[in-house]
């Protein structure tokens, strides 16, 4: 199992670490709602070096990324970032990633931890355009530095001004170290990731200074535990859970990153029939007034039958209510349709609302 550079941090706080992705990943500090409403109401901040940071670079490397992923990456001018996907063939998610502009010849895709080989090999595999692709996530540290008061903290420390807006990123120096200030995360809060080569050395200098200027909001560390269901507040999709190479992005309710004018791309064809076939099922937000917990995997009924399962569920920290993702039978998904979860052999009562289920 690999370590990031802030593993010998996370021990020294008492972190419970777990295996992750290759990795080893401290999952909690204290507890996962104390570090869940930390993030909600001040600042947070996360170890996710684990993601994949994959550089494509050549003259045809915005033609690669067009071709490879579902979203329309010619809008994107330098110093922007997109939320995209990539699919097989048939239609199936590859993962979603981010993609990050950094010249016209110059992308960084930052994808799923669990992934990265995957997403490598996939792309070597589709490159006949003749750009250079470059792992370089063994090389890249990231810190997610998430919260309302993330940019009163970062402010404080980054060597520009920080008006970046949403989905932009530019390069900076944080305790004398360059790195890449991203405004993204996944937590629906205002918050910044920060990407930085470093030794273990500079990497604790860099968190260190992060915490000293966030020490008057309280700054937390914060664990994947609490990342999971920040993100799942939010509706977000995990890979793995929600969305993987058995989904389509517009079954999985991705069809707005995914531009079907756009004049070719991996599985344009097959995802244009399904479109045009209509869904045979949806994923869809629910929450019941019950404190049962619904997880993964668990069925759904509605009329006394089996109309699918769930992907993604959780108790909100926030709303005190069960809350969860998942794909059924399309005549179901409508909003206010009540769906019951099946927990230990028990129908929980549930409803098909609105995203997100918290709103910030």
């Amino acid at each position: 199992m690999k370590k990031t550079k802030f593993y010998s941090i996370h021990e020294k706080l008492g972190a419970k670490i777990v295996d992750f992705a290759g990795y080893k990943m401290p999952v909690q500090y204290s507890s996962i709602i104390a570090e869940h409403k930390t993030v909600r109401t001040s600042v947070g901040v996360f170890d996710v070096s684990h993601m994949g940071e994959i550089f494509i670079r050549g003259e045809k490397a915005l033609e690669f990324v067009q071709h490879i992923t579902v979203n329309d990456a010619s809008l994107l001018n330098d110093g922007r970032v997109q939320y995209s996907a990539m699919c097989y063939k048939d239609g199936g998610i590859v993962d979603d990633l981010l993609v990050y502009r950094v010249n016209q010849n110059e992308f960084m895709l930052v994808v799923n931890a669990s992934n990265k080989d995957k997403d490598y090999n996939w792309m070597v595999e589709s490159n006949s355009f003749g750009v250079k692709i470059d792992d370089e996530s063994d090389e890249y540290s990231l810190l997610a530095v998430q919260g309302p008061k993330s940019k009163d903290v970062i402010e404080k420390i980054c060597s520009k001004n920080l008006d970046l807006e949403y989905y932009h990123f530019f390069l900076a120096k944080i305790a004398g170290v360059d790195m890449i200030v991203s405004r993204t995360g996944y937590t629906g809060e205002l918050g910044y990731e920060l990407y930085f080569k470093s030794d273990e050395f500079s990497a604790e200098k860099i968190w260190n200074t992060i915490f000293e200027a966030g020490k008057d909001f309280n700054i937390q560390p914060v664990g994947l535990g609490a990342r999971d269901s920040l993100r799942l507040e939010m509706g977000y999709c995990l890979y793995g859970n929600d969305i993987d190479q058995t989904t389509n992005p517009l079954e999985a309710g991705l069809g707005w990153i995914t531009k079907l004018k756009k004049s070719s791309f991996i599985a344009k064809d097959v995802l244009v029939k399904v479109k045009d076939e209509g869904l045979k099922r949806k994923l869809v937000p629910m929450v019941s007034d019950e404190k049962a917990f619904p997880r993964h995997g668990y069925e759904l009924f509605a009329d006394g039958k089996k109309i699918g399962h769930i992907t993604s569920g959780t108790v909100s920290p926030i709303l005190e209510k069960a809350i969860a993702l998942g794909y059924v039978d399309s005549e179901y998904a409508k909003e206010g349709n009540q769906i019951n979860f099946i927990i230990r052999g028990k129908e929980v009562p549930a409803v098909v609302t609105k995203l997100p289920f918290v709103k910030v």
